[in-house]
């Protein structure tokens, strides 16, 4: 017997443009996590300002949720038809 492969007839679920915009989305959360975990800091010292810095609480955040964007586009995006 031959090891045929059986076409069902349904599409793939994901194209390939959709996995690359998963993976982008992917990528610009993980930078927004490492924005928002900052430098280093002396462990016996408090420093408000580093703390409460505008790139940990307001830019960090923002990047987060624009990678969750982008992986609700890519999840919500119609792959191509392959013909």
């Amino acid at each position: 017997m031959s090891a045929k492969k059986q076409d069902t007839g349904m599409a793939p679920l994901f194209g390939k443009q959709n996995y690359l915009l998963m993976l982008t989305g992917v990528v610009v959360m993980v930078i927004g996590f490492f924005l928002m975990k900052g430098g280093k800091s002396d462990p016996g010292k408090f420093d408000a300002e580093q703390v409460y810095s505008s790139t940990r609480v307001t830019i960090a955040p923002i990047i987060i949720l624009i990678g969750l964007a982008i992986e609700v586009i890519a999840i919500f995006r119609k792959p191509k038809q392959a013909e």
